[in-house]
């Protein structure tokens, strides 16, 4: 069975560690970001109508300018991120499977969305960054990845790992959207992206891919 290698920042890499274990599969983590807050300053709430969350890193790290918003009701991508925002104080008009580029949105509504510096951008919503995934130096050792299957949870970590990592031939990549497995670039073994994109979906994927010796 193939190693899985986990790429995303803290505390994600830890959970997706515990479930990928939980099916049996061996994991190494090496994160190539950290999370950090930024300053950023709540707008007038009575200027939207619903906050859009499509990370639960938005409310972890949103520090105390999340408490000028709790009045408005939240749209979460998932139920990570809606657990977050419940524990915070907010009440949850929709709650999504996984996705933010599949989060349905409420049309003719004014949405605030809080997100990290580098995010999809929704052109229904007004952007806030209130943190960013700051990449880690020097970067964790990649050298050993042949024979494995990487799970690439953004197509930020894919670029990254491409500009990281020269020889490839013998490394799989599971890829929680085509966006992220095109980031990824040429030259590895094979890339798969995930049916849904979502953390389970990419580990379904990878599980497949640690099994098959012909993947």
């Amino acid at each position: 069975m193939r190693p899985l290698i986990i790429l995303r920042p803290e505390p994600g890499a830890t959970r997706t560690a515990t479930r990928a274990e939980a099916m049996g599969l061996e994991v190494r983590l090496r994160p190539l970001f950290t999370i950090v807050a930024v300053d950023w300053a709540a707008p007038d709430p009575s200027q939207f109508d619903a906050l859009v969350l499509t990370s639960a890193n938005a409310v972890r790290h949103g520090g105390p300018e999340l408490d000028k918003l709790r009045a408005l009701p939240v749209h979460a991508v998932g139920e990570a991120t809606a657990g977050l925002a419940r524990a915070a104080g907010f009440e949850l008009a929709f709650v999504g499977d996984g996705g933010s580029r599949h989060l349905p949105l409420p049309k003719g509504r004014r949405l605030l969305h809080l997100a990290g510096r580098d995010h999809v951008r929704m052109a229904a919503a007004t952007t806030i960054p209130v943190y960013e995934a700051r990449a880690i130096e020097p970067p964790p050792r990649l050298d050993d990845i042949a024979d494995c299957v990487v799970a690439v949870h953004s197509p930020r970590a894919g670029r990254r790992l491409d500009q990281l990592v020269a020889a490839r031939s013998r490394t799989l990549v599971a890829a929680i959207s085509p966006a992220a497995a095109e980031a990824c670039g040429p030259g590895w073994k094979r890339i798969h992206s995930a049916a849904q994109p979502s953390d389970a979906a990419l580990l379904a994927l990878a599980a497949r891919l640690c099994e098959s010796p012909g993947a």
